[in-house]
């Protein structure tokens, strides 16, 4: 799947019309020959391009915009994904004009609220997100060599740092989500999911000492049996049978 949206790089015309200054210069060309400009080739003093920007559906609108740095090298691309003349979409590169992170609206809202971030291969490793366009990234998918979900972080209370923790197998199913449920940084609840997603088992550190005191099993979403180290000395010393 190319997630990456194309861009155009539309020769220039054969009509070329240069406007502006001796020193920095804009080219101008019409890509569909309609008579209209739909390309601008913006040239600094040292006749390096810094910018060419390009209206992409033919509206008279300018809908993407590229920026090089020296020698031509593309940096960024920002695309006006729904055609409200707003861009909306950017995409930064790295050197061989490889992809290193997109940053996007997902929800149109005027805030970058979606990141994703590419290894030098352009696959996809990590994406972030801000679900209540706060101005902070709540949410963190971890992706593998394949580009599979492998593990998810959240701050599901807004404080700036991850509560909930779930991790994913190779066909991307759930098999584990943790807890913070008293916000010291650490998880002291521990979901344990079967091959079906459903839960297992789930574990607690009920004193936060970092090991596990209680187990309770799950079968049909029911608990059927706890296990329960009472005196926190690592040894089940109770078992509850439901």
């Amino acid at each position: 799947m190319n997630r990456f949206q194309l861009f155009f790089l539309t020769a220039l015309a054969t009509l070329i019309f240069a406007t502006g200054s001796a020193h920095a210069t804009v080219n101008e060309s019409d890509s569909n020959f309609d008579g209209k400009t739909d390309q601008w080739e913006h040239i600094d003093a040292n006749g390096q391009t810094t910018k060419i920007e390009h209206d992409g559906n033919f509206d008279g609108t300018i809908d993407q915009i590229e920026y090089y740095g020296p020698n031509k090298t593309l940096e960024r691309v920002e695309f006006d994904s729904n055609n409200d003349k707003r861009m909306d979409n950017f995409q930064y590169y790295g050197p061989g004009k490889k992809v290193l992170r997109i940053e996007r609206e997902s929800k149109n809202k005027g805030k970058i609220d979606w990141k994703e971030y590419f290894n030098s291969a352009e696959k996809l490793e990590r994406v972030e997100i801000d679900s209540d366009l706060n101005g902070t990234f709540d949410l963190i998918q971890h992706y593998n060599a394949s580009e599979k979900l492998e593990r998810v972080e959240s701050d599901t209370k807004g404080k700036g740092k991850t509560d909930v923790w779930s991790w994913f197998n190779a066909s991307e199913k759930r098999t584990k989500t943790a807890f913070d449920t008293n916000a010291d940084g650490k998880p002291d609840q521990w979901q344990i999911f079967n091959s079906s997603e459903q839960v297992d088992k789930v574990e607690f550190d009920t004193n936060h000492d970092g090991k596990v005191d209680r187990w309770d099993h799950y079968s049909g979403g029911k608990v059927t049996k706890v296990q329960l180290d009472r005196n926190f000395d690592g040894k089940i010393d109770m078992i509850q049978n439901k």
